[in-house]
């Protein structure tokens, strides 16, 4: 299925399961620094877009420019791949969550430097990390493979990067799959799930046999056991990365 076919699908609830939360866009707007037009590439809904330049925005999948409130940054119907942008036009181009779903990182990632003067910030989820998560260890293996090691992201990106570590806090309030890390009983609530493309790429089976699995131990006590741990932190690094590339 399309990328944008899927958000088409998936998206039409992310203003109420997905919004930005506030110290994970702190780091964004630190990268962004004193940049005065951005391009914020697969921007969805809006989220961590930052209200205080010149923005455009570009996203593919419908039900997500529909979600756009009236206040945001204006939003072209174009891909990652085929910015409809001409060379070096913006001084930044952003990409929030979003490399992992584009048919062609290469020529997305490519694209956003040609749009730029001054470089891209990329806030992706590096798989190495990622796959300690116990969601996708214990009861959905493999199913972090929506992800890839961050090394074949900043590979496509010549020189040096900036790489930053975003942990993610316990009551984040951006409802992504890796934000219920202490919260796994809300993990069991459909409306949680529905903007989750994780979940939504899953079979039937493996998702349900996963959540009987996770709601069983929620009730025997076995989850709390296993992840005592995580009981008492308040934030955890999931494989979050904030990538920034500057033009030299």
């Amino acid at each position: 299925m399309p990328e944008s076919a899927l958000y088409d699908r998936i998206g039409r609830g992310y203003l109420r399961e997905r919004r930005p939360d506030p110290r994970i866009a702190a780091f964004i707007t630190r990268a962004l620094g004193d940049a005065k037009s951005v391009v914020n590439v697969g921007a969805g809904a809006g989220s961590y877009e930052p209200t205080d330049r010149w923005v455009l925005a570009v996203e593919p999948a419908a039900a997500m420019r529909a979600q756009r409130p009236p206040t945001a940054a204006p939003c072209l119907d174009a891909s990652a791949e085929q910015l409809p942008l001409a060379d070096a036009s913006v001084d930044v181009a952003m990409a929030v969550y979003t490399d992992f779903h584009w048919r062609d990182r290469r020529r997305g990632l490519a694209e956003m430097m040609r749009v730029s003067r001054r470089g891209v910030v990329l806030l992706t989820v590096d798989r190495e990390v990622a796959e300690r998560y116990w969601l996708t260890r214990d009861y959905l293996r493999g199913a972090d493979e929506l992800f890839d090691p961050l090394a074949r992201v900043t590979e496509l990106l010549p020189g040096r990067c900036e790489i930053t570590s975003v942990p993610i806090p316990s009551d984040c309030q951006d409802g992504f799959v890796q934000a219920y890390w202490r919260r796994p009983q809300l993990l069991l609530d459909p409306d949680v799930r529905s903007t989750m493309a994780l979940f939504a790429r899953l079979s039937p089976d493996v998702r349900e046999r996963g959540l009987a699995r996770l709601r069983d131990d929620l009730d025997s006590g076995e989850w709390r056991r296993r992840n005592r741990a995580l009981l008492d932190l308040r934030s955890l690094d999931l494989g979050h990365r904030l990538v920034v590339w500057r033009h030299r």
